[in-house]
C-alpha cells in the first residue's frame, strides 16, 4: 500500500508509540475519540479503497458509496461512532483454495466496517507495536517476510541447524476471546475501544449454501477466533502470539535451549543448537496453556545439515552447488511455490482466453514480476530456469493454437523470440552472449 500517511496522523502515531515504548506499564484511557477523528476516518477509507476487495453482506461497493455521496456516508459513520450507536454488520464468509489442498475460510466485512477497523488500527497499532518482540515479522510496519527468511538463513549458517518446523492448527480461528481481550486490556483501558474490538470478534458470520440460502453462525455465543480478512485480525493475532514470545524470553529459553524463534503471524520455526526436542516439548505445553494447538501432522524436527524444511514459501537446508558439487546451507523457492506459479501461468494461458495478446501478456508479466520479486533471495537460478521453460512452453502452445500454426511452433515461437520480440518477462539475469 503506497498511500502516504498524513502528517497529523503520523504525529499522533509517533506520540502513542513513544509513550508506550518509554512506559511499558502505561495504560491508555482516552483513544476512542481519535478513531472517529475526521482525518483518521478519511485516511482509513482511502486505505480500504486502495486495498480494493469484494463487497460485504450489504453488497455496497466503493463506486456506489461515492456516487451516492462520500461526505454524507463518512459523516454517518462519524455520528454513529460519536453517539456510540455503531454496530458492525455480519461478516460475509467465502472459502478460498489453500495451496496445499482444502479451503481456507475468509471473512469479508462491509466497507463501512473495514473503514472503522482501519481507523482503529491506525490508532492502536503503534501502541501494540511498542510491545512486540523482535522475533515477530508478520504484518508489522517496516518488516517483511524477506526479513524473516533472511534471519532464518543467517541462523542456519551460524550453526542453529536443529530445527522445530512448527505449524499451529487453525490459529486465527482458535484464539480465545477472553484471553485476547486481556492482552488488549493490558495496554488499552478505554472501555469504548474494548467494546469495539469485542463487537468485531463476536460479529455474526453469514454463509450461503449451494442454493444461495443464508445461514448465520457465530455472534455473541462465539468465544474464539478472529476472522481472516478482517483489518484488525492480523494486529490482534500478532498481539496474542506475542504472549508466546514474551514467555520464551522471560523464561530464558533462548539460553536454555541455545535457540532462537522466528515467527511470521502463525507460521514459526525454532532454530537451535542441539535442543530441538526440548524446545518442541516446551512449545507444545505453552501453546496448550494459551488455548492453542500444534498441528502434530505438520510439526516436525529437522536436522537442517542433512534434510530440508519449508518456511514462507522457501526451502531451507542442504543445497548442492552444481559447478563443483560442494554442499552448502541455502534457501531457494520451494517445490510448492514453483508449482503454484506454474498453475497461475497455466490458468491464464488457456485456449479459452480470447483476450488481446497485449492484455494477456501484461497480466502474465505482472504475475511473473510479483513472483520473482518475492523469490529474489537465495539460490534461485534453478527455479527461475524451470519457470522460464514452463512459461515458454505455455506461451508457445497458447499462440500456436490462436494462430493455427500446424507445426509444434518451435520455429515460430522459439525461446529467444518469446522473451525478446514478444516481450514476455524472463526471470533472472539476461543470458550471456558468446
Amino acid at each position: 500500500m503506497s498511500l502516504e500517511t498524513p502528517i497529523a496522523i503520523r504525529t499522533l502515531q509517533r506520540k502513542l508509540y513513544r509513550k508506550a515504548k518509554q512506559e511499558p506499564d502505561f495504560r491508555f484511557y482516552l483513544l476512542y475519540d481519535k478513531i472517529y477523528r475526521e482525518d483518521v476516518l478519511r485516511h482509513a477509507y482511502e486505505l480500504a479503497k486502495a486495498n480494493k476487495g469484494a463487497p460485504g453482506v450489504d453488497g455496497q461497493t466503493f463506486e456506489a458509496i461515492e456516487t451516492e455521496g462520500l461526505e454524507k456516508w463518512m459523516e454517518g459513520i462519524r455520528k454513529d461512532l460519536r453517539d456510540k450507536t455503531y454496530k458492525p454488520q455480519p461478516v460475509r464468509r467465502v472459502l478460498i483454495p489453500k495451496p496445499g489442498g482444502g479451503e481456507r475460510p475468509l471473512g469479508i466485512p462491509t466497507i463501512r466496517d473495514r473503514t472503522v477497523q482501519t481507523a482503529a488500527k491506525l490508532v492502536l497499532e503503534p501502541i501494540f507495536e511498542a510491545d512486540l518482540e523482535p522475533e515477530a515479522y508478520g504484518y508489522r510496519p517496516k518488516r517483511s517476510a524477506h526479513d524473516a527468511i533472511q534471519k532464518v538463513h543467517k541462523l542456519l549458517v551460524e550453526g542453529y541447524t536443529d530445527v522445530v518446523d512448527a505449524d499451529l492448527s487453525k490459529y486465527f480461528d482458535t484464539i480465545p476471546h477472553t484471553e485476547l481481550l486481556k492482552s488488549v486490556a493490558r495496554r488499552i483501558v478505554d472501555r469504548n475501544v474494548l467494546h469495539l474490538i469485542k463487537m468485531w470478534l463476536q460479529a455474526p458470520v453469514e454463509e450461503r449454501d449451494e442454493n444461495g440460502k443464508r445461514h448465520m453462525t457465530g455472534g455473541r455465543s462465539h468465544r474464539c477466533g478472529t476472522p481472516q480478512g478482517g483489518i484488525v485480525s492480523p494486529m490482534l493475532a500478532n498481539l496474542y502470539m506475542n504472549r508466546f514470545l514474551k514467555h520464551w524470553q522471560i523464561t530464558g529459553k533462548s539460553k536454555a535451549f541455545r535457540a532462537q524463534v522466528v515467527t511470521y503471524a502463525d507460521d514459526f520455526v525454532i532454530l537451535s543448537r542441539g535442543h530441538a526436542a526440548e524446545a518442541l516439548d516446551w512449545t507444545r505445553s505453552v501453546m496448550t496453556r494459551l488455548g492453542l494447538t500444534l498441528n502434530e501432522a505438520k510439526t516436525s524436527i529437522k536436522a537442517a545439515r542433512k534434510e530440508s524444511f519449508h518456511f514462507l514459501g522457501y526451502t531451507f537446508g542442504p543445497h548442492r552447488y552444481k559447478p563443483d558439487g560442494h554442499w552448502y546451507l541455502g534457501a531457494s523457492p520451494s517445490k510448492k511455490s514453483r508449482q503454484r506459479i506454474k498453475q497461475k501461468v497455466g490458468g491464464l494461458l488457456r485456449p479459452v482466453n480470447v483476450g488481446e495478446w497485449e492484455a494477456v501478456r501484461a497480466r502474465l508479466n505482472q504475475i511473473l514480476r510479483g513472483w520473482s520479486a518475492y523469490f529474489s533471495y537465495g539460490s534461485r537460478a534453478t527455479a527461475y530456469r524451470e519457470v522460464n521453460n514452463y512459461v515458454a512452453e505455455r506461451v508457445r502452445y497458447f499462440l500456436r493454437r490462436r494462430h493455427k500454426v500446424q507445426s509444434r511452433g518451435t520455429e515460430h515461437y522459439g525461446y529467444q523470440r518469446i522473451f525478446g520480440e514478444l516481450k514476455v518477462l524472463r526471470l533472472g539475469p539476461p543470458p550471456r552472449i558468446a
